[in-house]
Order: C-alpha cells, then structure tokens, then sequence
C-alpha cells in the first residue's frame, strides 16, 4: 500500500511539474500591432493619439504606429488625404486600425473605397467619434457601410447621458448602466445598417429622440467597433471611455473575453 501511495504521490508531482513546464516554455502571444490615423479638423489630435496610444497600452498588450498629418498651411483640414490611404494595400503588417480622423469634405470616390478596403480584406477597425462624419462628401457608401451607421451632422455640445442597452456583450461588461459624458457632441443617426448592433444610446435634445452613440458592426471580414463619443479630451482621458475602447479593440481583433477581459496573454 505504501508503494502505491508513494507511486501515486510521484506520479501527481511529476505531472504537475510537466503542466508547469509546459505553461512556462508556451510563448507569450506577440502585441496586437495596430495602427492609428488621426488627423483633420475640429479636434486635439495632438494630444489625443497620445491619450489614446498610451491609455489602451496600459490596459492592453497593443503597439502603435502613429500616422497624424496636416494639410498644408491655409488649406482646408477637411480635404486633407492621408498619404498612407493613397497606397495599394497600405494596411498590410496591421492587425488592427483606429481611425479618430476628421475629413468629411473628401469627395474622391476611389481614394474612399480604397480606405475601407482595409477592412473589406479582413483587417478589424476601431472607429472613433468623427470617424463617422468622415468622407461624407464622397456618393459611394463604402464607408459608411464599414462604420456601421450614417451620420452627416450633430447636436449641440452638451453633456450626454449615456445608457448601456446591451449589458450582456463583452464590450459592455463594466460599462456602467448610465454614464454621464460632460460635454460631448450627439451625432445623429441617419441610417443604421443592416450588420451593426447597438450597444449604447444618448437621447438628444435637438432631435427629440435617442441615437445609438456605441456599437460592433461587420464589414465583409472584418469586425468593427465605433462609438461617436470623444470630441474633446476630457471624454477621451476618462477611464471609463479608455476601458470601453481598449475592449471594443480587443473584441474586433478577436481577443476580447465573454467576460468582457482581454484573453491570456493580451491584458496588462
């Protein structure tokens, strides 16, 4: 009897030290690489991609590449293209993009569509506030197919009481069942397409009717996140907004938890 208890009592500790072994020589999953574009009018990006980059990475194994560019002196922010978009499959080495950009004056058709062919291939995308507003001009709706939701215009800046309509999905758990946004812009919701779902909502003042401000889309292959929250950086600085786009980035590359927590390897 000794015997076997002393086998049995071997066995178990040789057993664990190979599952120790084993979780000690696994290797650690690489960082999401993504890619942020910021840039246009109306907005702080200086500051904001750095608010972003380093608030996401505090809450996520994500290293950045940063394209933030201006058009040049005394031309119209709004008309700018981004050199980057320009290229043929620009997106390649990426696992993820965010765009907070704001260039809702470009008309050019081509270079549109040949932004969201990013995303038609497969690459997720993280679209933040006027990311939505962004190539407005253009006829093709390519882009607004990849964001999820038409919107061409605003509401007055005010504070938006925001609600948590869908508690249940990842990106909303810790979200709290109401958030008050101090001073934020209300885009209104002109048409919601057919793959997107709602996550939060803002009633607006204007309008006499809520908008959907939070939601996941998909886009042919892609996943998709947006919120059109973040016009200034006190909303953007806020915990509560940083963890919300940490885990809509996380969820649109597949990393995200049904409980709402990076997977192993992807938190911090």
């Amino acid at each position: 009897m000794k015997r076997v208890l002393a086998l049995f009592t071997f066995l178990v500790l040789a057993l664990t030290g190979l599952v120790a072994l084993t979780h000690a020589q696994a290797p650690k999953p690489k960082p999401i690489r993504a890619l942020m574009v910021c840039g246009g009018c109306c907005h702080d990006y200086e500051k904001q991609k750095v608010i972003l980059s380093e608030g996401i990475s505090k809450r996520a194994a994500v290293e950045w590449t940063i394209v933030h560019e201006s058009a040049p002196k005394g031309q119209d922010e709004r008309k700018h293209r981004v050199s980057i978009y320009e290229k043929p499959d620009w997106w390649k080495g990426y696992d993820v993009i965010l765009h907070n950009e704001c260039f809702g004056a470009i008309d050019d058709n081509a270079f549109i569509e040949n932004i969201a062919a990013a995303h038609k291939a497969g690459v997720p995308a993280v679209m933040l506030h006027c990311s939505s507003h962004s190539y407005r001009a253009g006829t093709t709706d390519e882009w607004r197919k990849c964001v999820g939701i038409t919107s061409r215009s605003h509401e007055k800046n005010r504070d938006l009481n925001v609600e948590n309509i869908k508690p249940e999905h990842p990106v909303m758990k810790g979200f709290p069942e109401k958030w008050l946004n101090p001073k934020d812009e209300l885009y209104k919701n002109e048409f919601i397409w057919p793959n997107t779902v709602p996550l939060a909502k803002a009633y607006g003042e204007d309008t006499k009717k809520d908008h959907t401000v939070i939601w996941v889309n998909t886009y042919e292959k892609a996943r998709v996140f947006s919120t059109t929250l973040g016009h200034s950086n006190a909303t953007m600085e806020s915990p509560v907004y940083l963890d919300l786009v940490t885990r809509g980035l996380l969820w649109a590359c597949g990393k995200l938890g049904d409980d709402g927590k990076p997977l192993e390897g992807y938190g911090k």
